[in-house]
């Protein structure tokens, strides 16, 4: 085989999910295998499989963790019931790993129920950050919808008054872009971002991939299977002409996708590790011993300061 390596400068694990791990972390130094995790921290199994192994306990109702423990909501955040539930147990301590940019979302869906509007979330439903974003309107949940395509769009029966939206933050830019339009054409009044919520960590590694998968026959995406993130990057990816495959690590690289390869492209879901990536690359060398190439601007680096309570 002979082909060129590429990386992606932007890539790989963004501040809040940064944040929501170390947030675990801390915790397990202090109060050792008390720590419970409301659903996966972020959505990558490589790092719920080390925080397991360190003593982390991670459930999908909060029913089932014990008195005495302590609680820590994930990244992708959790509605105002499950906070109250938390609040009314007998628990050590219940901290709040949600990204703050998730957070400026949950402010506006939270204001709109206050000012008696109704809400649309772009976004995928039945996703652990659009089921925290909706949880979030304190009132009539039959006043908030989930849409993802202008179809959804369309088939909307709302009368456009007192209309508020806001977006997931993990989605296609280009894809949000449309309804986003759809959306203002058919409500007019509707109230929200300019453009949508999508967070400058997604924005970044998606403009990223854009221009690597440009240039290459085939991407590679370091990310998990349930990452929304690692799968609009994979998306992308395929919509510029690239063969884009998503993959949790290297042993899922089945070596004849470069068969017919000139130059092979790497990039990592926000989730990410980068030893993730490094393992991917050294494969990639016993295939094609070439040094790598990246690709793109250096993104500067931001940090999220851990909750309070930690």
């Amino acid at each position: 085989m002979a082909f060129e390596i590429y990386i992606a400068n932007t890539r790989g694990m963004c501040a809040g999910v940064d944040r929501a791990i170390r947030t675990v972390n801390c915790a397990l130094e202090k109060y050792g295998d008390k720590v419970y995790v409301l659903h996966e921290v972020v959505h990558n199994k490589h790092v719920v499989q080390s925080l397991e192994k360190k003593g982390a306990t991670f459930v999908e109702c909060i029913d089932d963790v014990p008195d005495g423990s302590v609680l820590i909501f994930s990244a992708h955040g959790v509605g105002l019931e499950i906070m109250a539930k938390a609040k009314n147990r007998n628990f050590i301590n219940v901290i709040d790993a949600t990204c703050p940019l998730v957070k400026r979302v949950h402010f506006k869906i939270n204001k709109a129920s206050q000012e008696h509007k109704k809400a649309i979330v772009i976004g995928h439903a039945g996703h652990q950050e659009v089921i925290g974003t909706v949880g979030q309107y304190d009132g009539d949940k039959s006043n908030v919808h989930v849409v993802m395509s202008v179809d959804d769009v369309n088939a909307l029966n709302l009368d456009g008054k007192n209309l508020v939206f806001a977006t997931q933050t993990t989605l296609s830019i280009d894809e949000a872009a449309k309804t986003v339009q759809a959306l203002k054409a058919k409500f007019p009044e509707i109230e929200g971002p300019v453009k949508d919520d999508t967070c400058y960590a997604t924005q970044h590694r998606q403009e990223a991939i854009k221009q690597l998968a440009q240039m290459c026959d085939v991407v590679l995406v370091a990310g998990s299977k349930n990452s929304s993130n690692s799968n609009r990057l994979r998306e992308v990816a395929q919509s510029v002409g690239a063969v884009a495959y998503l993959i949790d690590d290297y042993t899922d690289i089945d070596n004849s996708w470069f068969d017919n390869a000139k130059k092979v492209g790497v990039s990592a879901g926000a989730s990410a590790p980068e030893y993730l990536v490094q393992d991917i690359i050294k494969h990639l060398q016993t295939l094609c011993d070439v040094q790598v190439q990246g690709v793109g601007l250096i993104p500067a680096d931001r940090v999220f300061p851990l909750p309070d309570n930690i």
